[in-house]
């Protein structure tokens, strides 16, 4: 229907706008359509109307319906007349829509999140001031978990559609989608149209096509006739592909030359969109070529923005030449300068993905781009600030300078310093504000960017750390966002994680305040935990600690200590001071952890403060000292509250040293609280207000655990808590399921402590006779198995409304019973208690439940499997005969018993050993998930010597699982049982060979996406609370990943192997006949193969004799510190980290240079430096030949501004002095005064040839570009495309020299 006239020209109508609802064609007073009055038709007109000048575009790219004015002064809607109303359903493509509840889940959580925050505060307060909020928050979480549970479920769903979907839909959310689409409205509904198409389809594809382009071939028809047809066609592509590939070119072609030569703008991007669908390869961008596209793709970029839906085609249309193999060299020079142009108006639209593809082209041919000056502008997106996506240009120089070859086209090699310029500037440029500061962030963010990576970092190093210390003197502006901005890049790129209490610390409380509450949240380390510990640390390593170390000791070399010292004199506000504090704490505490001693020893001691507090005579050694004491009072905070920064570094002693007295702390006051005498006790529980009201929320729940958890201890002070006062009475009655107390408490995060308050008391009763008496004769566990028996089949006892249903256990505490009797499965006579009332067999009998997998997970999430009996054949039931989904939990649930230490395991009845059994088993389950999820505990349990050697002992079958088990089978290798249970499979064998010959350079592959992804440092999804075995194992980057040859050289019986294959001897002849190689992409990719199996051989102790007998460290040495190809010196620097993890590798490296870092134990870290510094950061400056990187013009491109005609050649003069700012204005004028006499040569197709070569050859603003193309009349395009240029032309003497348009450099 026709839209009102008010509604078509109101400019507040947001909804409409926002909504995408397209009207259909508005009126001209005489009735006529807007379409029908326009030159719309396919003949193109031979008038002399100009290339910038054509109709008013429908705004196609807009989501919102901008009203524009028309010619005759009356409003009109910026759409297309042509337009469909799209649904919103249909519009959303399956990953979108998975991406939308997604989104909505993550907002969600965050809400709960600060729901739960928010009533665990409101709970601390008093209950009677805060009930009314407390109240209303607890309705709000309870909305949220709804919610959330609607939309887990909606994305499950979803999930599963598409997985059922055999073909995707097309993406009908571009910007486009409702231009170029089917015209609906032809058909009355969608069933029509589906039925349309179900009968296409059986037609032959051949025969569709020649319909098609047989109705384009009419004349005189509107605009959306023409475009339906196109989409049509390029429906036609996607329903068939392999169509493309049988075009004929000599028809297909003259009817997309049409369509481009037509005056309707949503015409022409139609047919680029149709070519775009119609590319096959490098053969057909030749004969699209040939077309004369490259003409017609530059007067669209030129356009004014008003004709965004063509310039965006267009340019889409260009790009899709970088898709192809070898695509980018049909792309002419011309064509790319116009790009260039558009790339360099900061207005324009397009500027963003002209920028991106600027940088496509950077990466795929440098000297196209460069000979077209499009380096310039690149070099500018990164640093202005206004580039969101400047990180992706900051990689692709990157990526040039890597090696020699591609590095030679960064001419100056200064393009990285840009970012580092804004923070430079004198400080009135920083006094713009708040837009200021975002830029500040922007290039912060791309600072950090370059120094994640080896050629970023090893550029930005030379000039003696130039670019590095002028970052570094930045701190020095007296201006607070420059330098917090300043700071908080440093924190990022040493990777410096601010721990928990520093936002209290930056707020100005003191730092004793919270290092207490620290202190009491130190999880206590077991004996258990620090030998698992040991195990992961001498398996793991990290090579990402070992890149931070570099990094840190390059800004330490630039002065970073004495900048932030001067940073800390001179604090512009206290909070920018607390947090320069903190950060030298941290740099300290890292320097102490990563680095040799020759680098940490001198740093630890501030000199410079030192030599200022020693000044009695100066005032200032007032301000020296308090920055001593808050130094020392950080660092002490920072080793009380954990590790730091570096899990396997020095710190691991001094935390364990921490822990050990916090334990003794903890001993002696529960030992304290056994002793209390009667009326200590007593004053506790009249003080939990337990026995002065039944209202559990006025009791003092940390009260009474403290009380149940160290009083009730003693059997006296039970004995009296169970006959003399009601205080256990009332305790347990609470938790009584058919007094609707507990069990009607909302399921909030703060609430759980009801839960761990009940956990308590089922222990301590177990752990006395009389309590164990008490509990047994009690209802609580009697009213307990009724409610399980209702989802017993075999009980007959049924309910209306049970307890444990599923809606309930979200909602409320109901599923915190199962956690009480899991406390009880931990005691041989909490056990017998539920055997009594035959709790165990009802257990049996709800696993075999199928609709109930949330109270399956419950249950078995809850017990406890130490104990051999009942329980362990329910999850092992559970393991093998339940739905896929429980399989997979209940053996993520073996976890925590398969790693658990077999020393200690003796006592308990071999949990470890049942658990590592049960995970065997798992690994022939039909479900690979099932046998992956097994194959990672069981990895992870083999990180203990006897847990390996006992799952080898089960001889596992892995062949089936191929790629999975592979990396279980490497740990095989690590000891002597295990490599002769491989050797008799003939593993060993076909593995080596396997590695020498293809799998060292996949190993690279693999390392290095590593790496990139660890150093990305991309923020992971904020993670529902969820329990240890429900969560999904995130994967580890920037560890070593597991190599063949290290864990071969871990046995004896390996290293003879290696010896006789003679592998290494050829890994050491490939690194010293090619370490300096630089140019070949192949030979590179195999000296890193070779150094990566090298330094996992090295870092073995029995590695030791392959060292001595080559000198293999020596080529490597070289280099890590005079390759030129920058990603293969860190590689190396990397491999002589893995060799000094061996003591005896860190002698041999000693020996050249290279000091290793040790532990206060004397253990090798994995860490090393050379003592030259520098010589880790040398690169030759290189100089780029222009000889190499210059276009060099031939003869035609210099006549080009010749002619024989004098006003031909005044107009070719002219246009190139528009491409000098100074004559601009003036050649301008002149151009336009030789139009208004209507000098015949702006309608001859010669002069458009040579003024072609102009812009090609010279660098023209975008304006300047429009301005001289808008000079020539229409018909000269059309004459060029169509080849009808007249024979008599008078310039006709020029057009022999005359060549093909963009002739690309070699």
């Amino acid at each position: 229907m026709t839209p009102s006239a008010r509604s078509m020209n109101a400019q507040g109508d947001a909804t409409a706008a926002d909504t995408l609802s397209l009207l259909a064609p508005s009126r001209t007073r005489d009735g006529r359509s807007l379409a029908s009055t326009a030159t719309s038709t396919m003949a193109s007109s031979r008038g002399q109307a100009s290339y910038a000048t054509a109709i008013g575009p429908p705004g196609s790219f807009s989501s919102e319906l901008r009203p524009v004015i028309s010619r005759d002064g009356r409003f009109k809607p910026d759409f297309d007349t042509h337009a469909i109303i799209v649904g919103e359903d249909s519009d959303l493509t399956t990953e979108q829509r998975q991406a939308s509840y997604q989104e909505q889940i993550d907002k969600e959580t965050k809400i709960k999140i600060g729901s739960e925050n928010l009533l665990e505060a409101l709970n601390a307060k008093n209950a009677k001031n805060t009930k009314g909020q407390r109240l209303q928050v607890e309705e709000q979480l309870s909305q949220s978990n709804k919610r959330l549970a609607d939309l887990r479920v909606i994305l499950a769903a979803e999930i599963q559609r598409a997985k059922e979907i055999a073909s995707p839909p097309e993406d009908a959310q571009s910007r486009l989608s409702y231009l170029f689409r089917r015209n609906l409205s032809r058909s009355p509904s969608r069933h029509v149209a589906k039925k349309q198409e179900e009968e296409q389809e059986t037609e032959s594809p051949t025969l569709v096509l020649a319909d098609i382009l047989q109705f384009l071939e009419a004349d005189g028809m509107l605009p959306e006739y023409y475009v339906g047809q196109a989409n049509s066609l390029v429906d036609l592509f996607k329903r068939h592909p392999t169509l493309k590939y049988d075009l004929a070119w000599s028809v297909f072609g003259l009817r997309m030359q049409t369509m481009l030569l037509s005056d309707s703008r949503e015409v022409v991007a139609a047919a680029y969109r149709v070519m775009r669908y119609a590319i096959t390869d490098r053969k057909s961008l030749q004969i699209i070529r040939a077309l004369q596209t490259d003409y017609v793709v530059i007067l669209s970029l030129v356009k004014e923005s008003k004709a965004s839906v063509e310039r965006e085609q267009a340019l889409k249309f260009v790009r899709a030449f970088l898709d192809v193999k070898e695509g980018v060299e049909e792309i002419s020079r011309a064509v790319i300068r116009i790009i260039v142009a558009v790339a360099e108006h900061t207005d324009d639209r397009l500027r963003n993905i002209a920028i991106l593809t600027l940088t496509e082209i950077l990466v795929k041919k440098p000297t196209l781009l460069v000979s077209a000056g499009g380096m310039g502008t690149l070099t500018d997106a990164l640093g202005e600030g206004n580039y969101h996506a400047a990180e992706s240009v900051g990689n692709s120089f990157l990526y040039m300078l890597d090696t020699p070859r591609r590095r030679k086209f960064l001419r100056s090699g200064h393009e990285l310093e840009m970012p580092f310029a804004m923070f430079t500037d004198s400080p009135a440029v920083h006094t713009h504000g708040h837009l200021h500061e975002e830029k500040l962030k922007a290039n912060a963010k791309v600072i950090a960017n370059l120094l994640r990576s080896w050629p970023g970092l090893l550029a930005l190093c030379m000039n003696d750390f130039l670019a590095i210390r002028s970052l570094l003197l930045s701190l020095e502006l007296p201006i607070a966002h420059v330098r917090n901005v300043l700071l908080e890049l440093l924190y990022d790129i040493l990777r410096i994680k601010p721990p928990s209490w520093s936002s209290s610390f930056l707020a100005g409380r003191r730092l004793t305040t919270y290092g207490r509450v620290t202190n009491l949240k130190t999880q206590p380390t077991t004996k258990e935990t620090a030998n698992a510990d040991k195990e992961m640390s001498a398996t793991r390593w990290s090579l990402l600690d070992h890149y931070v170390s570099a990094v840190l000791c390059a800004f330490l070399h630039a002065g970073l200590v004495p900048a932030l010292l001067h940073a800390e004199e001179d604090p512009l506000t206290p909070t920018l001071k607390r947090k320069t504090t903190l950060l030298l704490g941290e740099v300290l505490k890292m320097a102490n952890e990563l680095l040799p001693p020759f680098w940490s020893s001198s740093l630890q001691v501030l000199p410079q403060l030192l030599r200022s507090a020693a000044k009695f005579e100066d005032e200032d050694r007032f301000v020296a000292i308090g920055t001593i004491y808050q130094v020392d009072s950080v660092n002490r905070t920072l080793y009380r509250s954990g590790l730091g920064s570096n899990p396997h570094g020095k710190g691991l002693t001094i935390g364990n040293e921490i822990n050990a007295t916090s334990r003794q702390t903890d001993q002696s006051k529960a030992q304290a609280a056994i002793q209390m005498d009667e009326a200590q006790f007593r004053a506790l529980v009249v003080d939990t207000q337990v026995l002065a009201t039944i209202n559990y929320v006025k009791w003092r729940w940390p009260l009474i655990e403290e009380i149940v958890e160290g009083p009730l201890l003693n059997p006296k002070r039970l004995d009296e808590a169970m006959k003399v006062t009601k205080f256990l009475h009332r305790l347990l009655g609470f938790y009584r399921p058919f007094k609707y107390r507990f069990s009607e408490v909302k399921n909030t995060k703060p609430n759980q402590r009801y839960v761990r308050a009940g956990c308590a008391l089922m222990r301590t009763l177990l752990r006395n006779p009389e309590g164990v008496k008490y509990l047994s004769e009690s209802k609580f566990i009697r009213q307990l198995a009724e409610c399980l028996s209702h989802f017993d089949r075999m009980s007959g006892l049924t309910s209306e409304s049970p307890l444990f249903q599923a809606d309930r256990m979200n909602e409320y505490l109901t599923g915190g019973y199962f956690a009480l009797l899991g406390a009880l499965t931990s005691d041989p006579k909490g056990i017998q208690i539920l055997e009594r009332w035959r709790v165990l067999n009802m257990f049996y009998h709800i696993v075999e439940l199928n609709d109930r997998d949330d109270l399956i997970r419950t249950l078995l999430s809850s017990m406890d499997y130490s104990l051999d009996g009942h329980l362990r054949i329910i999850i092992s039931k559970a393991m093998t005969s339940c739905s896929k989904e429980i399989r997979i939990f209940s053996t993520r649930l073996l976890r925590k018993y398969a790693t658990k230490s077999m020393q200690d395991t003796g006592s308990v009845s071999g949990v470890a050993e049942w658990a590592i059994k049960l995970l065997v088993t798992q690994l022939y389950d039909p479900e690979v998930e099932v046998c992956e999820v097994a194959i990672k505990i069981l990895e992870e349990a083999c990180n203990q010597k006897q847990s390996l050697e006992y799952v080898v002992k089960c001889r596992p079958a892995l062949d089936h699982l191929g790629e999975i088990g592979a990396p279980l089978l490497l740990r095989f290798l690590s000891t002597s049982v295990g490599y002769h249970y491989l050797d008799g499979l003939d593993y060993i064998t076909r593995e080596m060979d396997d590695w020498f010959l293809g799998r060292n350079d996949t190993y690279v592959a693999l390392i290095e996406a590593s790496m990139a992804r660890a150093l990305a440092d991309i923020p992971e999804k904020p993670q529902p609370q969820l329990s240890y075995d429900d969560t999904p194992e995130l994967p580890e980057y920037g560890i070593v990943p597991p190599h063949f040859y290290r864990e071969l050289t871990r046995t004896k019986e390996g290293c003879k192997l290696l010896q006789q294959k003679g592998h290494f001897d050829e890994f050491v002849a490939t690194i010293r006949d090619y370490c300096m190689e630089s140019n070949d992409p192949e030979t590179i990719l195999k000296v890193k193969g070779c150094l990566w199996a090298v330094g996992n051989v090295g870092a073995m102790e029995l590695g030791a004799p392959f060292l001595e007998s080559s000198d293999v460290v020596k080529w490597i040495v070289k280099i890590a510190e005079t390759s030129e190809v920058m990603s293969l010196r860190g590689t190396a620097f990397y491999v002589l980290g893995l060799i000094s993890r061996s003591l005896h590798g860190q002698e041999i490296l000693l020996e050249y240079g290279w000091d290793g870092v040790v532990n206060e134990t004397g253990g090798a870290l994995g860490f090393c430096l050379p003592l030259d510094f520098q010589k880790l950061f040398s690169i030759t400056p290189w100089a780029a030949k222009s000889d190499d990187i210059r276009w060099k013009r031939t003869a035609d491109i210099k006549n080009a501004v010749t002619d024989s005609d004098p006003v031909n050649a005044r107009i070719l003069k002219l246009a190139t002095d528009l491409g000098n700012t100074v004559l601009a204005k003036k050649a301008a004028n002149d151009l336009q005064s030789i139009k208004a006499k209507k000098a015949p040569g702006f309608s001859k197709p010669a002069i458009f040839h040579k003024l072609m070569q102009i812009l090609e050859a010279h660098h023209f603003r975008l304006p300047a570009c429009r301005f001289v193309l808008d000079l020539f009349d229409k018909q000269v395009l059309r004459q060029i495309v169509l080849e009808e240029e007249e024979a008599d032309d008078s310039s006709g003497e020029s057009d022999s020299d005359m060549e093909p348009m963009g002739t690309n450099i070699a």
